[in-house]
């Protein structure tokens, strides 16, 4: 894995199965044995692009920095304005002279290619509009350790097909996972992503019925309906995913083993119902957890 030294992480599809699975690995290890990396990024510095607000990102990013020895930078949306007040170019020239590495959380995802382009330190994608490649790890490590591994594992995702989507996909073509899509008729995935995961030997299924998507499911897995920066289309989408709530009902047709995942935050009882997100089967807050697992093991192995 040393030739992950110094490399962008800003879409699993840069990374091979073997590559992902080390990190996971690796997650697992630091999660059992934090104790032991304290001192993993002795000296390194990570600074951190918002231009979205966030609680786990910001967080998860920060106290592992911490815990591994090293210090996190929060810069916020109104001290840069990227691409406004300053070039993304510019930003990513003089952050690498500072930093050993950049996390940036921003509304396009061109803005984190930029950045990558120009830094001569390792970028990390913290979220764009396209990927969200740290949480598809967190859910992924999640997964694994429900599971033991992924052979034979389907997972249903149910709602928009959005930038977390797009990177389960991604995960479940190297992972060998099965994968059904359940969404309302135009809010399918990318084209494009459909298209290159699949040939990249990803088993999918697209459908507009999540009583199909569940059925026989070990994995339902959900996300916010209106995502921010959608907030003028709320009540459109309200009205066209009706129908599409991770609720009891769903449930009881998946697998006997089936958990519930969600990236949070949610909206209870509009995408995921109280009784399913606190109940037996939600893995949602272990989840949350593993941000700061899968991430602690992206920055040790990258920076």
């Amino acid at each position: 894995m040393n030739d992950t030294k110094g490399r962008d992480f800003l879409s699993l599809k840069d990374y091979s199965s073997k590559e992902i699975m080390a990190y996971l690995n690796l997650a697992i290890d630091m999660k059992r044995n934090r104790a032991d990396y304290r001192n993993a990024l002795l000296g390194k510095n990570l600074a951190m692009i918002f231009q979205k607000p966030s609680l786990r990102t910001r967080v998860s990013f920060q106290i592992g920095m911490s815990e591994l020895g090293g210090h996190a930078l929060y810069i916020s949306p109104n001290e840069i304005q990227l691409g406004k007040r300053e070039s993304v170019k510019d930003v990513a020239m003089v952050l690498s002279r500072y930093a050993d590495g950049i996390m940036a959380r921003v509304f396009s995802h061109d803005d984190v290619l930029e950045l990558a382009k120009y830094s001569d330190k390792p970028v990390i994608n913290g979220l764009s509009d396209l990927l969200h490649p740290c949480q598809g790890m967190a859910d992924y490590l999640t997964i694994l350790e429900r599971f033991g591994d992924f052979d034979g594992l389907r997972l249903c995702y149910v709602g928009d097909g959005n930038n977390v989507c797009h990177t389960l996909m991604y995960g479940a073509a190297k992972l060998g996972v099965e994968m059904i899509i359940a969404c309302p008729k135009g809010y399918e995935p990318s084209a494009e992503i459909v298209e290159e995961t699949t040939r990249d030997g990803l088993d999918l299924r697209i459908v507009n019925d999540p009583l199909i998507g569940a059925r026989d499911s070990n994995v339902i897995y959900t996300d916010t309906w209106v995502s921010m920066g959608q907030e003028g289309d709320e009540e459109k989408r309200l009205r066209e995913f009706k129908g599409f709530q991770v609720n009891s009902g769903l449930l009881d047709i998946a697998s006997d083993d089936c958990i519930v995942m969600h990236c949070l935050p949610a909206h209870r009882n509009v995408e995921i119902t109280d009784d399913v997100m606190d109940g037996k089967r939600s893995a949602i807050f272990d989840q949350a957890e593993n941000r700061l697992h899968a991430q602690k093991a992206i920055l040790a192995l990258n920076l």
